[in-house]
Formats: C-alpha cells, structure tokens, sequence
C-alpha cells in the first residue's frame, strides 16, 4: 500500500525514541504492521498532522472541533469464496506446521459522508488516533505500557457479540478461544522475557465490554508484566520495536506466521496492526491499531477486522466473527 503520509525508517525512529526517553522528552509516535514506516513527533499536544486521544486526553479540543454523527454504511463486503480462498492459504499452513496460530484479516469497503477527522472526533475508544487523511483507529487494545521500570503486555484474543444468550459463559468456555488465548499468552511471554525479568501472568483471560453503535462486543484479554534491566527503563527504541509486530494480532510462531500472512490476505495492512504510543515524560503507553479505517491508493475507505485462526477452527465460524467487528465505537 502507497504511503501518502510522510514518514521515517524503523532505525530512524528506534534512534529517536531512544533519544527523547532518556532526555524525558514527550512524544507521540507510530509504526506501521510491516515495520517500514514511522512517525515521530515531539510537543505531541500541538501537531496537527497527526490527532491522537488516549484514555480521554489528547490533541484536539472537542468544543471548537465538534463533529456530526457520522454517516456510515457498507459499501462491499468481502465475499465469502474470497475469504474462504485466504482461510484455506492459512488451514494449509497450519496443517503443515509453519504456523499453529494465525491471525487472518479482511477489509470491508464502506462509504462515508463524513470525514476521517470527523469519525476521529466521534468515536468513543481508549485509544485513537488519526494520521494525516488516510487512516483513523479507534482500538480498544493496549500492547505496551511501561512506568517505574516495569513493562506490561495486554493482549485481546477472544470475542463473542454481547446479544449472544449467556455470552461471558459461551466466550469462557469455548475450546477454540481458550487454546488461541493460551497461545497468545504463551507468546506475549517470551516476548516479554525478551527484553525483561521476572516476567509473570499478572490477570489471565478476563472480559472486557467494548460498546459500538448498534452492538456491544465482549472480548477476553490477559496481563503480563516485567522488570526492565536497571538503565535501560527509557530505552524505548529498543525496548518495543524488537517486539514487533504484535503476538496478537499476528500469531505463533512469530515470524513463519507473518510470512503465511502475507501469502494469505489480499491486500497488505497498511497501518492496521501497527502501534503507536505516547510518552508523557514518564510513562510510556501504546496501543495495537486494531479498530480502523484506512483509505487505499484508490481512495475507496476500508474497515479492517480479523480473528485467529487455528486447525479447529471452521471458516464460516471465522467469517461471521470477522464481520461481527466491522462496527464503530459511536
């Protein structure tokens, strides 16, 4: 995907967060899913180029900024053959042994009459942000957050509509759901071991409401924590980009399922799945980009969504859930 948006080097932003963190400088920043393009902004609270609001403070002031609801619809899902074709590139993978968690995701073309920066000002999430005119994120996923030399790891694998009879107890207690979070525990763990000490399952598996405009999404993440070698608490640089992409919402193993992602999907992620974070100066807190719309080299706007993929899964299982995400959080 043709990046519009001006942007830096992994190294270039490694370099630099390493740089503002020692010197207690804040700065909002940001990585795509493939690790090839960045960003990077000192004195956050005043770029316009990029709109950030994380845990309702940020950039962009809602009285003087105000926006309409949104009007947004789906223009073109995909099909069900095409997403078929991608879940059986994956179930080949899988019953080869390159992968035995795969994350698969889709794009559903929608249309709006509004624009990406009114969605931005619209959207209720923890963590949004908007960069440039081609991409808006309104992700309800924490990746990392680091403070008083601990790093902590929250990932979101598990998700279940709300409307569903007895929906906690259904999401708990599914087989499928249980092996794929233990999966991405098992992962976001040595990830963490990684780069820190005394890695530890703080919280395992619990739910979370996420509310959209017509439905409400529950989801199960987990909690992992560590100690950061003593001297290297603001290293930020090399700290979380080696742990890149993020477990969740690539799978396991690492980097054999990266390489069957990209077989697999039809269109490369763009920003979606990437990170971007905020350090205030002393906390450093970032987000996985799941929740968004982004814009082609078209010009035609794409809801990305997804979900994991293992060998008991069952394609139209995987579909439904895919399309289940395809929702603003208004």
């Amino acid at each position: 995907m043709k990046q519009l948006f001006p942007t830096i080097s992994r190294e270039e932003l490694r370099e630099r967060m390493n740089t503002m963190g020692r010197s207690g400088t804040p700065f909002i920043w940001g990585i795509d899913f493939e690790g090839r393009h960045g960003f990077i902004r000192d004195d956050p609270s005043n770029c316009r180029d990029i709109l950030w609001e994380i845990h309702g403070k940020g950039n962009i002031m809602h009285k003087s900024e105000s926006a309409p609801i949104p009007d947004i619809s789906v223009a073109r899902q995909v099909a069900y053959a095409d997403y078929e074709t991608m879940f059986d590139t994956v179930m080949k993978g899988l019953m080869h042994g390159d992968s035995f968690l795969t994350n698969l995701t889709m794009r559903t073309e929608v249309e709006c009459g509004s624009s990406l920066k009114e969605l931005f000002v619209a959207a209720k999430a923890p963590y949004k942000i908007l960069i440039g005119d081609e991409f808006v994120c309104f992700s309800p996923e924490p990746f990392v957050r680091i403070s008083g030399g601990r790093i902590s790891t929250f990932p979101m694998k598990g998700t279940i509509d709300a409307s569903v009879d007895d929906a906690e107890s259904v999401l708990l207690n599914d087989y499928k759901e249980l092996c794929e979070h233990y999966t991405i525990v098992d992962l976001m763990r040595n990830d963490l071991n990684s780069i820190a000490e005394n890695v530890a399952v703080e919280r395992f598996r619990y739910v979370e409401r996420i509310s959209a405009a017509d439905r409400t999404i529950l989801q199960t993440s987990s909690e992992i924590s560590g100690v950061l070698p003593q001297g290297r608490e603001y290293d930020f640089g090399d700290t979380i980009l080696p742990l890149l992409p993020a477990g969740s919402i690539t799978g396991a193993p690492k980097q054999a399922t990266v390489q069957l992602i990209r077989n697999a999907e039809e269109s490369p992620r763009g920003w979606y799945t990437g990170v971007f974070g905020l350090f205030d100066g002393k906390t450093m807190d970032t987000a996985v980009m799941i929740r968004c719309i982004q814009r082609a080299d078209d010009g035609a706007l794409y809801f990305h969504s997804g979900g994991g993929i293992t060998v008991n899964s069952r394609c139209e299982e995987e579909y439904r859930e895919a399309l289940t995400k395809v929702c603003l959080p208004l």
